[in-house]
């Protein structure tokens, strides 16, 4: 029998900065979901990469003196860095400077341009370099500097040239046609509404294509013209499935499963996107979920400021897996967070450490001194043993549940309301009471402890992969998928020695809090 196929992507990120918390985040969250649908045995194919063309690129590698290609053969080696740095289990990494991405670019216009949607013109209008984005007027604001600004922030300049243009104006009511038929297509909720707010009020045709610069993927068949950057960057969700070539081994996995993306590039991913697929006779992804911006103690990153928290030094200092928990942990996916000292301390030292970490470490602690480091074989299980497996056996349909949601912080607060009951259970029953006055009890609590033990590390393993990895093997657990969890552990098991699977944050000299 075929296994159901799951594809999620990322945004290709842009190669004119260095990876920062933002990058790590979204990418984190994808990797969360292609290792848990893995594990609950489906078909992942989980993409990420970087988007290297457009006029910010071109510039940036101006100033650095270099040509564009050696300045996003650079950079883009950065985003692999990340990757690598984070533990991403990334099934492919894409580059917009592809061969096979230039080809799906090229088909993708000319099924676009077969179909009437795009026609030739002059552009007049107001561009963000930073963004890459037009913007209407009354969308900008003239500032006291006397700058005008785009919503984001980023400086608007006055744009005149030949382009080709797509007639998104006349998608408006199939777009909103779609949007209705498919209500999960766009998530959560108030990033739906604020789309459909926009398409309704009218959707003005796009121009596509610039002819002010070179660095981008040349339009067929119209020389001097190259395609607008987001035209590019989108498509490519379908290059990494083989597109267009229907034969190849990915090619199932289209339409895409679910694009994460950052909430200031929804209306690129749910407006422009299913409308240049359903053009081109593609069918849209499935779903497009626009997570939110952190801020550091409240402010929001800047470099002036020196506050942008650095993935890799966060690694470092705090360790991965403490990290990965932390960005899913602290914060409702889909909302707006602030990374404080605070916060990273209490997750770190409270969840992790004396709740989790002290749950592991009691446990397996005490089978090591006092039933000479062998899982004790269960007796007659007690009303209490039952409830708190009953407990355990229910997180993975609820997991289930919010994964499929991208509730990440409610996936795991369920899993650390079993930690908590587990933690209750081993107080009231207390095993080093019961070795000196019920032996056979004592190791009944033990088994159950370990048992609960076992199904938290196979269901956390998307989190925290490294640390879960190192639970089970103190269980002596091989069997890790999520099939396995209905087999419970075997008691008369020699188990390894404990080791603390988690250390305590400490103060950063100087820091209160």
């Amino acid at each position: 029998m075929q296994r159901r196929r799951f594809y999620v992507t990322t945004p290709i990120y842009y190669v004119n900065d260095v990876p920062h918390i933002g990058h790590a985040y979204t990418t984190l969250a994808a990797d969360v979901l292609a290792r848990f649908m893995r594990l609950d045995g489906r078909e992942v194919f989980f993409l990420t990469g970087t988007d290297e063309h457009g006029q910010k690129v071109e510039k940036a590698a101006a100033a650095r003196g270099m040509a564009p290609k050696p300045f996003t053969d650079e950079v883009s080696a950065n985003f692999r860095a990340l990757a690598a740095a984070m533990g991403f289990s990334n099934d492919d990494f894409i580059r917009t400077t592809e061969p096979r991405h230039y080809r799906a670019c090229e088909e993708l216009w000319r099924r676009i341009h077969a179909a009437g949607d795009l026609y030739l013109g002059d552009y007049g209008g107001w561009y963000a370099v930073r963004d890459e984005a037009f913007y209407r007027e009354s969308e900008t604001v003239v500032g006291e500097d006397g700058v005008r600004r785009a919503p984001t922030g980023a400086p608007v300049e006055w744009v005149k040239e030949p382009s080709w243009f797509f007639r998104l104006s006349a998608w408006q009511e199939r777009l909103l046609a779609f949007y209705d038929a498919n209500p999960d297509f766009i998530a959560p909720e108030a990033r739906r509404n604020e789309v459909v707010s926009f398409v309704r009020s009218g959707l003005e045709d796009l121009s596509v294509s610039r002819t002010s610069f070179s660095w981008g993927v040349p339009v067929p068949d119209s020389p001097g013209h190259v395609m607008y950057v987001w035209l590019d960057a989108l498509t490519n969700y379908v290059t990494a499935t083989g597109w267009p070539d229907e034969t190849s081994e990915r090619a199932g996995f289209w339409p895409a499963d679910l694009h994460l993306v950052g909430k200031d590039i929804l209306r690129f991913h749910a407006v422009y996107w299913p409308a240049f697929l359903m053009s081109a006779g593609l069918a849209p992804p499935r779903r497009v979920f626009a997570h939110g911006w952190w801020t550091v103690e409240g402010q929001k990153m800047s470099k002036s400021l020196g506050n942008v928290v650095d993935p890799f030094a966060e690694i470092e200092r705090v360790g991965l897996d403490p990290f990965r928990f932390f960005l899913l942990r602290e914060v409702p996916f889909g909302a707006d967070g602030d990374y404080t000292e605070e916060g990273l301390r209490r997750r770190l030292n409270v969840d992790l450490a004396n709740e989790f970490g002290n749950l592991a470490q009691r446990t397996l602690g005490f089978i090591a001194r006092n039933c000479g480091g062998v899982l004790p074989m269960p007796g007659e299980l007690a009303s209490a043993d039952r409830a708190l497996l009953e407990a355990a056996a229910s997180l993975l349909p609820r997991m289930r549940e919010e994964m499929a949601r991208q509730a990440f912080h409610a996936a795991l607060e369920a899993a650390w309301a079993v930690i908590r009951e587990a933690n209750a259970y081993i107080d009231r029953e207390a095993p080093w009471a019961l070795r000196r006055t019920d032996p056979g009890r004592m190791g009944t609590v033990l088994w159950t402890l370990a048992e609960t033990l076992r199904r938290l590390a196979i269901l956390l393993q998307p989190v925290m992969p490294g640390t879960m990895s190192r639970l089970l093997d103190q269980l002596a657990v091989t069997e890790r998928g999520f099939d396995a969890l209905e087999r419970p552990i075997a008691g008369g098991v020699a188990l390894p020695e404990p080791r603390p699977l988690f250390r305590k944050l400490e103060e950063r000299p100087g820091k209160g809090g």
